[in-house]
Protein backbone atom coordinates (compact mmCIF):
# COMPACT_ATOMS: atom_id res chain seq x y z
CA UNK A 1 0.00 0.00 0.00
CA UNK A 2 2.93 2.34 0.57
CA UNK A 3 3.96 2.09 -3.07
CA UNK A 4 0.39 2.67 -4.25
CA UNK A 5 0.12 5.75 -2.01
CA UNK A 6 3.38 7.12 -3.37
CA UNK A 7 2.22 6.51 -6.95
CA UNK A 8 -1.05 8.37 -6.34
CA UNK A 9 0.82 11.19 -4.61
CA UNK A 10 3.08 11.42 -7.67
CA UNK A 11 0.10 11.55 -10.03
CA UNK A 12 -1.54 14.22 -7.86
CA UNK A 13 1.66 16.28 -7.90
CA UNK A 14 2.01 15.95 -11.68
CA UNK A 15 -1.60 17.04 -12.14
CA UNK A 16 -0.93 20.11 -10.00
CA UNK A 17 2.15 20.96 -12.07
CA UNK A 18 -0.11 20.79 -15.13
CA UNK A 19 -2.67 23.04 -13.44
CA UNK A 20 0.18 25.44 -12.59
CA UNK A 21 1.20 25.57 -16.23
CA UNK A 22 -2.32 26.43 -17.33
CA UNK A 23 -2.95 29.02 -14.63
CA UNK A 24 0.45 30.70 -14.60
CA UNK A 25 1.86 30.17 -18.09
CA UNK A 26 -0.98 29.77 -20.60
CA UNK A 27 -3.93 31.47 -18.89
CA UNK A 28 -4.63 33.95 -21.68
CA UNK A 29 -4.70 31.33 -24.43
CA UNK A 30 -8.30 30.58 -25.48
CA UNK A 31 -7.92 26.83 -24.99
CA UNK A 32 -6.93 27.42 -21.37
CA UNK A 33 -9.38 30.11 -20.31
CA UNK A 34 -12.27 28.25 -21.92
CA UNK A 35 -11.35 25.17 -19.88
CA UNK A 36 -11.81 27.30 -16.75
CA UNK A 37 -15.18 28.68 -17.96
CA UNK A 38 -13.81 32.17 -18.53
CA UNK A 39 -16.18 33.98 -20.90
CA UNK A 40 -13.80 36.06 -23.00
CA UNK A 41 -10.23 37.06 -23.74
CA UNK A 42 -10.88 40.32 -21.88
CA UNK A 43 -12.00 38.37 -18.80
CA UNK A 44 -8.90 36.19 -19.07
CA UNK A 45 -6.72 39.31 -19.12
CA UNK A 46 -8.61 40.76 -16.14
CA UNK A 47 -8.16 37.58 -14.07
CA UNK A 48 -4.60 36.88 -15.22
CA UNK A 49 -2.87 37.97 -12.00
CA UNK A 50 -5.28 35.95 -9.85
CA UNK A 51 -4.72 32.85 -11.96
CA UNK A 52 -0.95 33.43 -11.93
CA UNK A 53 -0.94 33.48 -8.13
CA UNK A 54 -3.21 30.45 -7.86
CA UNK A 55 -1.00 28.55 -10.28
CA UNK A 56 1.99 28.99 -8.03
CA UNK A 57 -0.06 27.79 -5.07
CA UNK A 58 -0.67 24.57 -7.03
CA UNK A 59 3.01 24.32 -7.95
CA UNK A 60 4.06 24.64 -4.32
CA UNK A 61 1.64 21.86 -3.31
CA UNK A 62 3.18 19.67 -6.01
CA UNK A 63 6.71 20.46 -4.82
CA UNK A 64 5.70 19.54 -1.26
CA UNK A 65 4.33 16.20 -2.44
CA UNK A 66 7.44 15.48 -4.53
CA UNK A 67 9.69 16.36 -1.58
CA UNK A 68 7.66 14.07 0.68
CA UNK A 69 7.88 11.21 -1.80
CA UNK A 70 11.64 11.73 -2.02
CA UNK A 71 11.98 11.80 1.77
CA UNK A 72 10.03 8.54 2.19
CA UNK A 73 12.11 6.95 -0.58
CA UNK A 74 15.35 8.11 1.07
CA UNK A 75 14.50 6.63 4.46
CA UNK A 76 13.01 9.68 6.18
CA UNK A 77 9.43 8.47 6.65
CA UNK A 78 8.30 10.92 9.35
CA UNK A 79 9.32 13.96 7.31
CA UNK A 80 8.11 12.37 4.08
CA UNK A 81 4.67 11.32 5.22
CA UNK A 82 4.15 14.65 6.97
CA UNK A 83 4.84 16.44 3.68
CA UNK A 84 2.73 14.04 1.62
CA UNK A 85 -0.25 14.25 3.99
CA UNK A 86 0.04 18.03 4.21
CA UNK A 87 0.34 18.57 0.45
CA UNK A 88 -2.14 15.92 -0.68
CA UNK A 89 -4.50 16.82 2.15
CA UNK A 90 -4.48 20.44 0.97
CA UNK A 91 -5.10 19.32 -2.62
CA UNK A 92 -8.02 17.19 -1.42
CA UNK A 93 -9.54 19.99 0.67
CA UNK A 94 -9.21 22.41 -2.25
CA UNK A 95 -11.13 19.89 -4.37
CA UNK A 96 -13.87 19.77 -1.72
CA UNK A 97 -14.10 23.58 -1.78
CA UNK A 98 -14.29 23.47 -5.58
CA UNK A 99 -17.09 20.88 -5.44
CA UNK A 100 -19.01 23.02 -2.98
CA UNK A 101 -18.70 26.00 -5.35
CA UNK A 102 -21.35 24.64 -7.69
CA UNK A 103 -22.53 21.63 -9.67
CA UNK A 104 -20.65 22.72 -12.79
CA UNK A 105 -17.37 22.19 -10.90
CA UNK A 106 -18.04 18.61 -9.75
CA UNK A 107 -16.10 16.97 -12.58
CA UNK A 108 -13.09 19.23 -12.10
CA UNK A 109 -13.24 18.66 -8.34
CA UNK A 110 -13.34 14.89 -8.82
CA UNK A 111 -10.37 15.08 -11.20
CA UNK A 112 -8.43 17.31 -8.81
CA UNK A 113 -9.31 15.36 -5.68
CA UNK A 114 -9.27 11.69 -6.61
CA UNK A 115 -5.52 11.05 -6.63
CA UNK A 116 -4.68 12.98 -3.46
CA UNK A 117 -7.61 11.23 -1.76
CA UNK A 118 -6.20 7.83 -2.72
CA UNK A 119 -2.69 8.89 -1.66
CA UNK A 120 -3.94 9.96 1.78
CA UNK A 121 -6.22 6.97 2.35
CA UNK A 122 -3.72 4.35 1.17
CA UNK A 123 -0.86 6.05 3.04
CA UNK A 124 -2.90 6.14 6.24
CA UNK A 125 -3.89 2.48 5.89
CA UNK A 126 -0.29 1.49 5.18
CA UNK A 127 1.00 3.31 8.24
CA UNK A 128 -1.76 1.96 10.49
CA UNK A 129 -1.08 -1.64 9.45
CA UNK A 130 2.72 -1.39 9.52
Amino acid sequence: MILASLIFATIAALLHVYIFSMESLTWTRPATWKRFSIASQADAETTRSLAYNQGFYNLFLAIGAFAGIAAVSLGQPVVGWTMIFSSCGSMLLAAVVLALSGRKYLRAAATQGATPFLAVVLGTLALLTA
